[in-house]
């Protein structure tokens, strides 16, 4: 691999744990969910977040499943913070209290971003398959209070877009500094249940002309991301900058991914921290180096002049639609493969909405299975 492909990993995602108490039906862990007893111990994921600023890293983000299940967060914090990186909690916040906020505030986290199913309880818990919208307002509250940044990351569908403008309403209302409109992107669990999330093209152009209203209304209030269902695209995202380009993925276990999805390309082998250093992962793993560039692309990707910008888009989708990660995304107009987003697109004007395939476990009954002060340092480092 030609060293002008492998970059310093500006940020990792350290997915501490799988189990989380929320059933969400878009959730981006994969399908066969870590177990508990797979999980790596505090040393060695302090290890890693060692390695990584070695490494160059800059940022941390702690998620999960839900990462304030581990009794070990405040601590993992600690350690990133004295080692200079920024930390950031993804998190659903329904395990958090005021007193648990404050704590890894003084442990050193930057910044906090919640979740949001919807605006209003009923339909919010369902969506969740877990009593948690109210809670998530009284975190949030807690969370500004104690001065800790705040984003709230919205994730959108067809069942809920029509609430669009009352969660930026929530959004000022909780004082967050950021909004995420997410709508769902189509992996793991989501690619389960597409029909029951993705949107009319209607909606969207709707929630666009929304979000465009609301950026120059709001600007200096509140801050925009918007993330748009990939299957109207006509050109593919450009997926975390590239496959490892900018960004690293450790699991549960320890295994070290180019994405959270990665493992849905169930061939490629994925190295473990267990096994290799995080370096030695990051450049020399076979797995990383698979789509890294564009050596490994096929027409039209290896004409187009979008090649070393796209990078022939998702990887990890062109295998889910298409059965091969080599083929152009799909969702590029120019791909050979574009017809085969018409199925799901062709039923988002049904009035029958399919019901949710929740994210669960699948167990043994007889087992019982748990479930801000950085900145200045960031600019230093740059």
């Amino acid at each position: 691999m030609k060293s002008k492909y492998i970059e310093i990993p500006y940020a990792i995602l350290c997915e501490l744990t799988h189990r989380c108490p929320l059933s969400c039906p878009y959730c981006t862990n994969p399908v066969e969910l870590e177990k508990k007893s797979n999980e790596i111990d505090t040393n060695t994921w302090k290890k890693i977040i060692t390695e990584a600023s070695n490494m160059g890293v800059l940022q941390v983000h702690f998620s999960g499943g839900e990462p304030t299940i581990r009794k070990d967060l405040g601590e993992l914090i600690r350690h990133a913070n004295l080692l200079d990186l920024y930390t950031n909690l993804i998190t659903s916040a329904v395990l958090l209290n005021e007193d648990k906020i404050k704590e890894l505030y003084d442990f050193g986290l930057d910044h906090v971003q919640v979740s949001f199913q919807d605006t209003n309880a009923k339909s919010a818990d369902k969506i969740a398959g877990y009593k948690a919208h109210n809670k998530k307002i009284e975190i949030c509250k807690s969370i500004r209070k104690i001065g800790l940044p705040l984003t709230i990351n919205a994730v959108m569908h067809r069942q809920n877009l029509h609430n669009l403008e009352a969660m930026i309403k929530m959004a000022v209302d909780l004082d967050a500094e950021r909004i995420e409109v997410a709508q769902v992107q189509y992996y793991g669990w989501a690619l389960k249940n597409v029909e029951a999330f993705l949107p009319s093209r209607e909606q969207l152009d709707i929630t666009t002309k929304l979000v465009d209203k609301y950026k120059k209304k709001l600007k200096g209030i509140l801050v925009f991301d918007y993330v748009v269902p990939d299957y109207y695209a006509r050109k593919p995202k450009v997926c975390l900058g590239g496959w490892a380009k900018r960004f690293i993925n450790i699991t549960p276990s320890g295994t070290v991914l180019p994405c959270h999805a990665a493992e849905s390309i169930d061939y490629l082998k994925f190295d473990n921290i267990k096994d290799k250093s995080l370096s030695w992962i990051w450049k020399n793993s076979s797995a990383f180096n698979e789509f890294r560039g564009s050596s490994w692309m096929s027409e039209p990707c290896m004409s187009c002049d979008r090649k070393e910008i796209d990078w022939g888009g998702c990887r990890c989708q062109a295998y889910a639609l298409t059965g091969d990660p080599y083929a152009t995304d799909p969702t590029c107009e120019l791909s050979p493969h574009r017809k085969v987003l018409d199925k799901p697109l062709s039923k988002v004007s049904r009035k029958k909405i399919p019901d949710f395939v929740y994210r669960k476990r699948k167990v043994n009954k007889r087992k019982n299975i748990g479930i801000g002060h950085n900145s200045q340092r960031i600019l230093k480092k740059n």
